[in-house]
């Protein structure tokens, strides 16, 4: 992976970076000197939100800074706070001084890793200029490697199709492999049919790169946790051409996929005592006289019948196959993440990941790991009346249902056909952050990984 956030090593000469509340400026103004003191209340600086003041040193360096916390209501508001302010800090090393403590801390020391992002693949970025040591009760190998996988999943999002088409996806997946000493393997073209992976090659086959199923597993021992990410790496919508605005951002349709890899590093870096699994099927969705077509009807690998009613609703008919593969052998946890549907947006926005689960259990610890891993999430029903929603009568489910109500649930219904008896979670992810936010550019974003690698823990009795 070309990027490589990194804690700096520990620097005596680091200056002290305080994260102060608005409640605790007057105990903190009274810890400096004199004239430190009386310079903070000269600028003006009230400790709100995001708000940054340099303080002097003697003969006219810099002695440190401060940066505001506000109160806990505008805290509440948003996440990464000190790096709001951290973004605007000149050249050197600093260390973090705070009274934060536990996932509070960890969360503002990701954000510091997080605000040195710069996708620069195509155009020399600004580099950031602060660099931060890490906060004396973090582990910092760990969010090292959550940094490192939020790094990996905006670069494979950012990338456009020209350059992140099935065969660089593939790329990304095995270089990713064998770096942990994962096995990877690929069934590609024609392959798939021969395979039973008809899904898939229906969706991909009118792509200039042959569409593939992207498979590899890590670790010998321990519960077992198969991961499917959506890997459609351009979605013009098909025969169902997507209009300009709508196609726009397609280039994240394989932000499932990213978010996937992104979260299988962590788990592999760490050295999870799990067994894992990833499956990605790549395609892109294109047209030509080959596409698949509006009224076909396919065959999954599960042998159920789908009518297809909109060649824009491909993804879930790539992820079935990936998930009935996934179904043929015992998973202690099966999830599934994919740029889904726009009606999840609707829902809950662009900076929520909706996601379905039957297992209460589960469902209560993937909402307590995005609360501490500030990766907001939202529990969806798999809301049984509208099964019959996804039935239309000629074939075993239609991949589209007329009417527009409820289209990201019964997206996660039609999944969920193709999961067997596993205990299963899908996230109905974005993947894509609208406009600049602390620690957080404009482009890809990762949904989902870290709330749900807080809850593997306890779920899987790791």
């Amino acid at each position: 992976m070309p990027n490589q956030p990194r804690f700096a090593a520990p620097d005596a000469d680091a200056l002290p970076l305080y994260a102060v509340g608005e409640g605790a400026l007057e105990a903190f103004r009274a810890t400096l000197s004199g004239d430190q003191a009386a310079w903070l209340s000269a600028t003006g600086f009230a400790a709100g939100l995001g708000e940054l003041a340099l303080l002097p040193a003697p003969g006219g360096g810099l002695a440190g800074a401060v940066a505001g916390l506000g109160d806990p209501l505008a805290r509440a508001r948003g996440r990464f706070h000190v790096a709001a302010a951290a973004a605007r800090l000149p050249r050197g090393i600093y260390r973090l001084e705070s009274d934060l403590n536990g996932p509070a801390l960890d969360v503002e020391a990701l954000g510091l890793l997080l605000s040195r992002y710069r996708f620069d693949r195509y155009r020399d970025q600004a580099p950031a200029l602060a660099a931060f040591t890490a906060p004396l009760g973090v582990d910092s190998a760990r969010l090292e490697a959550l940094a490192e996988a939020e790094w990996l999943t905006r670069d494979l999002i950012n990338t456009p199709a020209s350059d992140m088409g099935p065969d660089a996806l593939e790329e990304a997946v095995f270089a990713l492999a064998a770096r942990h000493g994962a096995r990877a393997g690929a069934v590609r073209g024609d392959d798939l049919i021969a395979r039973n992976f008809p899904l898939i090659h229906a969706v991909g086959r009118a792509g200039p790169q042959a569409p593939r199923l992207l498979d590899f597993t890590w670790g010998d021992t321990g519960p077992r946790l198969t991961l499917v990410g959506k890997g459609v790496c351009f979605d013009t919508g098909g025969l169902d051409i997507k209009p300009p605005n709508s196609m726009g951002l397609m280039k994240k349709d394989m932000g499932g996929a990213a978010s996937v890899l992104g979260l299988a590093h962590v788990i592999m870096a760490q050295q999870l005592p799990l067994r894992l699994r990833v499956l990605i099927p790549a395609v892109e969705n294109s047209i030509a006289s080959n596409a698949f077509r509006p009224q076909d009807i396919l065959t999954a690998r599960n042998g159920l019948t789908v009518e297809v009613n909109n060649t824009d609703a491909e993804g879930r008919l790539v992820l079935a196959d990936a998930l009935a593969l996934a179904a043929e052998e015992q998973s202690d946890l099966l999830v599934s993440m994919a740029t889904l549907t726009g009606a999840a947006r609707v829902a809950v926005g662009p900076g929520i990941a909706p996601f379905y689960t039957d297992d209460d259990a589960l469902a209560g610890l993937i909402a307590r790991g995005g609360a501490t891993g500030a990766d907001p999430v939202w529990r969806m029903p798999f809301h049984a009346p509208y099964e019959k929603m996804i039935e239309p009568g000629i074939a075993d489910l239609d991949n589209a249902p007329s009417g527009g109500f409820a289209g990201s649930i019964t997206a996660a219904l039609f999944l969920r056909r193709f999961t067997g008896a596993a205990r299963y979670a899908h996230f109905d992810i974005y993947g894509w952050q609208p406009s600049d936010a602390p620690a957080c550019p404009k482009g890809g974003a990762g949904q989902g990984a870290r709330a749900l690698l807080g809850a593997l823990p306890e779920a899987l009795g790791l």
